[in-house]
């Protein structure tokens, strides 16, 4: 995952002794930290990891309570701090806009959840929150964030706008309706939960950058000599184009009854220390990636040069 590698990273360039647990079978190991091999399926192999102290523990479970639950048997005795990064999908109101980490949640499940149940997902966080606070108390450091992007990031539900930004010519782009989204650049994320186990922050917080409006967020990101061309809700559903990721959809486009999503209040996680990066900054970083990635793959999130394409003949 890698928000977990670039923890990692950042920990070891800020002069911390890192460990990371984990398979070892998908990306590289930051320079400087080192690999105890475990799968988190199999809580016998949590042995592996060093006895004695631990001064802060990362939490990066994505999407299982057993994986959380057995963690905290291992290891929560011998730590100071503990982060565990869940997501704002644990909120079961995604229509208001303003809410903060006092929200309502969903009921949460005591599983493991995978790709093709996403609906389970925020359940399966709850749960895993409710476990480290049940078991850390006051040392715990709960984070949500929202969508998060830059180096690393394979999603395309940011990354497509800078890529296809990078084009040029006429991009289609959701007309103005007022809808907020917002986003987090994993280095910021990833700098405010080890700066946090530094200074002991504690608490339950949004992980997520300052909402605006996606038009805007849209034409700051495009380069001069780019034409946006907007299309209404009701255009681009005619055409099929989906909301969200997936296949044939607009990235950070939402439906209506989700405008909530990408408008929670970030204020309460400022305050504790989080800070976002320049708007350019964050968009260089995902279009890095993307380049890294290549511009013209087949994509998880997105619309492919000719679905684009037919849609803006629908336009003319």
């Amino acid at each position: 995952m890698f928000v977990s590698r670039t923890v990692a990273e950042i920990a070891v360039r800020r002069g911390h002794e890192v460990v990371c647990a984990a398979r070892g079978k998908t990306g590289s190991l930051p320079a400087g930290a080192r690999l105890v091999t475990i799968d988190r399926d199999d809580p016998a192999s949590l042995a592996a990891l060093p006895n004695g102290h631990y001064d802060a523990v990362v939490d990066v479970a994505v999407f299982s309570y057993p994986w959380v639950r057995d963690a905290l048997a291992a290891l929560a005795g011998r730590a100071d701090h503990w982060t565990f990064v869940s997501s704002v999908s644990v909120y079961s109101d995604a229509a208001t806009i303003g809410q903060d980490a006092t929200a309502p949640v969903v009921e949460p499940k005591q599983t493991q959840g995978d790709a093709s149940d996403p609906e389970l997902y925020g359940a399966v966080k709850v749960a895993g929150e409710n476990a480290v606070r049940d078991t850390i108390g006051d040392r715990a450091f709960i984070v949500r964030p929202g969508l998060i992007t830059g180096p690393g990031d394979n999603s395309d539900r940011f990354g497509y706008w800078p890529g296809r930004f990078s084009k040029g010519g006429r991009v289609l782009v959701p007309a103005p309706s007022g809808r907020l989204t917002q986003f987090i650049d994993v280095r910021d994320l990833a700098g405010w939960i080890v700066r946090a186990a530094e200074e002991r922050v504690t608490g339950t917080y949004d992980a997520i950058g300052p909402a605006q409006p996606l038009e805007t967020l849209l034409t700051d990101m495009a380069p001069a000599g780019v034409e946006l061309v907007p299309a209404t809700d009701e255009q681009l559903l005619a055409a099929g184009v989906q909301h969200w990721s997936g296949p044939k959809s607009l990235p950070l486009w939402v439906p209506q009854e989700m405008i909530g999503f990408g408008a929670h209040d970030p204020s309460p996680s400022l305050a504790a220390g989080l800070t976002i990066r320049p708007l350019a900054d964050a968009v260089d970083g995902a279009l890095a990636r993307e380049r890294e990635l290549g511009l013209d793959r087949e994509r998880r999130a997105g619309l492919s040069a000719a679905e684009e394409a037919e849609v803006l003949a629908t336009l003319a």
